[in-house]
């Protein structure tokens, strides 16, 4: 999920800049360009770790600034198909919840929560189960498999990850300490 990768990319020096081109210059000049983006190979940049290697400049018609093609770095949050995480319920909706997965945020859908029926209470922010008394809202911890991955580099908000919870340990983190403890009595019982 999280890496840590070697790029390289190019960045504008700006002419009031240009007696201060140093790596931690550049480093400055490369997480106001790349931190907060997503790229289709790379994921989304987190952070810029350590440039390593500056190269030449170059000057540009009709551009103030100087080009430097720099190596560099960078950790990076690209989550997998088919991988399990643990995220926390950022926001439910009638049709969900999203669930916050390292920098983005996940949808996990109401037919992917649990077999139950799950009624949306707008008014306490939660999905609440009618045949028993599970509830999922925000800031719940819950464990989640990634199903479907679209990434939009221009708009990095507009990417979708589809995730699911119908999975055995798989659940609101409570869900599955009470399962644990059901199966636990349930083994003690037999052994008795």
């Amino acid at each position: 999920m999280y890496k840590r990768v070697r790029l390289k990319d190019t960045v504008e020096v700006p002419p009031q800049q240009l007696a201060d081109v140093t790596p931690q210059r550049v480093k400055h000049l490369l997480q106001d360009k790349l931190e907060g983006r997503m790229d289709e190979d790379v994921g989304s940049v987190v952070s810029i770790a350590e440039v390593h290697d500056i190269g030449e400049g170059t000057v540009l018609p009709n551009r103030p600034g100087v080009y430097y093609e720099a190596e560099f770095d960078a950790i990076t949050f690209d989550p997998d198909m088919q991988e399990v995480v643990d995220g926390t319920v950022v926001e439910v909706v009638e049709f969900g919840a999203f669930v916050g997965i390292g920098p983005v945020d996940g949808l996990l859908h109401v037919s992917q929560i649990s077999d139950e029926y799950l009624a949306y209470d707008g008014e306490n922010q939660q999905l609440a189960s009618t045949e028993s008394n599970q509830t999922l809202g925000v800031d719940d911890p819950v464990r989640v498999r990634i199903v479907t991955k679209s990434i939009d580099e221009r708009n990095p908000r507009d990417s979708k990850i589809g995730l699911t919870a119908k999975q055995p340990g798989l659940g609101k983190h409570d869900w599955l300490e009470s399962d644990r403890r059901k199966r636990s009595q349930e083994a003690t019982s037999e052994g008795s």
